[in-house]
């Protein structure tokens, strides 16, 4: 009866009617629910009548508002804590049809090829157009070890994919040198989980004794995550003015987040690498260092996911709650995200760059390393293997590339002021 009282109170504050019209909407709701109970081929009680109506309506709001019963919500607490159990994959309801948002870096789906845009049309022998979000999702997690097939669509044609479930362990931050760039370093950030902001803290201090003179920020298929990680981003490189705001329905709960004046990083240039996998928090840090000059965006439009959720325990049943759209996201300059994400200021699409080999061409910092083991193999000699640390090598990837090339001429221009 709670469930019923409850469905009735998100009808009434969905529609803005009349006393008498409101009665008379509960009126046939209440009739609905006892005709199924009546007539329906399998009995059903009124609970899991109602529950029914809440999957239903929910999403029916809009793709990204949800009920969760005890499974997903549980299911939800863990996800933003840097280990779940999956495919690694975010998925996201787009024109009605199940979609991804982006791959998680290193984990299976990442590795099996899945890309953002690709729309989910099956899973295993289950199609996905009459599910909601949640029941898609639901049917992807699974045991770790087991196998799940999907089928894919991708530029219009349909192709299956066979991926491994296992432990999906993010590591949110990964700092490396960006090869044939000293002084670029280049900072990718998977997702916006709750361990970015330290993580950042404990990388960027070091950057000026590593002769670091510019970042290049990877938000590329970064599927957003926590708001608070990414105004703590943004926190870090915008010393004064507005983040990010949220504007909605009650007006007493709009907030604006504020930069704060201590703890910038505010001389260092910086480029940021988006694309359609772009989304949420990715788009909110994007945009926001976009507004306030503050960055050069790189590469695609964004996902353009710009509405705030709140996650609502339902009173007197602890282990349930609403997914509910309370607000939308806007940027310093007022501009919103959703449905249109952020353009960048460059947009380059993504491509191999094809380079011409005319024998052996090496640089001189290369010369003696490559003569000493072309010496050893003359010698038949063995030489002992350095351990170089890290980098990223941008040759392969025009995106990068062009930030990389864009950031350099940021640094030039910076010294000659």
């Amino acid at each position: 009866m709670k469930k019923l009282i409850l469905m009735l109170m998100i009808v009434s504050s969905i529609f803005a009617e009349t006393k008498q019209s409101r009665l008379a909407a509960y009126e046939k709701f209440v009739r609905v629910v006892n005709m199924i109970e009546s007539y329906y081929v399998d009995k059903l009680d009124t609970t899991t009548i109602v529950n029914k109506a809440l999957k239903g309506l929910l999403p029916n709001l809009d793709p990204h508002s949800s009920y969760l019963d005890k499974k997903s919500y549980k299911t939800l607490k863990i996800e933003t804590s840097g280990e779940f159990g999956g495919l690694g994959i975010v998925v996201g309801m787009k024109n009605g049809v199940l979609t991804v948002i982006s791959p998680i870096d290193d984990t299976p789906a990442y590795k099996a090829g899945i890309k953002a845009g690709d729309i989910i049309l099956k899973i295993n022998n289950k199609a996905t157009l009459d599910l909601s979000l949640d029941e898609d999702v639901n049917l992807m997690r699974g045991k770790p070890g087991t196998k799940i097939t999907l089928t894919i669509v991708r530029n219009g044609k349909p192709f299956k994919v066979t991926i491994t479930r296992a432990i999906i362990k993010i590591k949110s931050v990964k700092a490396k040198d960006l090869k044939g760039y000293p002084q670029i370093e280049y900072i990718r950030i998977a997702s916006f989980d709750k361990n970015v902001v330290n993580s950042l803290k404990k990388i960027l201090p070091k950057l000026k004794s590593q002769g670091k003179k510019g970042i290049i920020i990877d938000l590329r298929n970064n599927p957003g995550g926590l708001l608070n990680q990414a105004v703590g981003t943004l926190d870090l490189f915008i010393d004064k003015g507005i983040l990010v705001s949220q504007r909605g329905r009650i007006k007493s709960e709009d907030t604006v987040y504020k930069a704060h004046y201590f703890g910038t990083y505010k001389n260092i240039p910086i480029v940021v690498l988006v694309n359609g996998g772009s989304a949420s928090a990715s788009e909110i840090v994007s945009g926001a260092l976009q507004d306030h000059k503050r960055a050069v965006i790189v590469g695609e439009t964004t996902f353009g996911k710009g509405s705030v959720q709140a996650i609502l325990p339902i009173p007197g049943y602890k282990d349930e709650a609403l997914r509910l759209t309370i607000a939308r996201y806007y940027l310093p300059s007022g501009r919103t995200i959703q449905a249109r994400g952020v353009t960048p200021d460059i947009i380059v699409h993504p491509a191999k760059i094809e380079t011409q080999k005319e024998g052996i061409s090496l640089k001189e910092v290369n010369l003696k390393d490559h003569l000493k083991a072309e010496l050893a193999k003359i010698d038949h000699k063995k030489i002992k293997k350095q351990n170089p640390k890290k980098e990223i090598n941008p040759a392969n990837d025009l995106q990068l590339l062009t930030g990389a090339n864009i950031l350099k001429a940021l640094i030039i221009e910076k010294e000659y002021k």
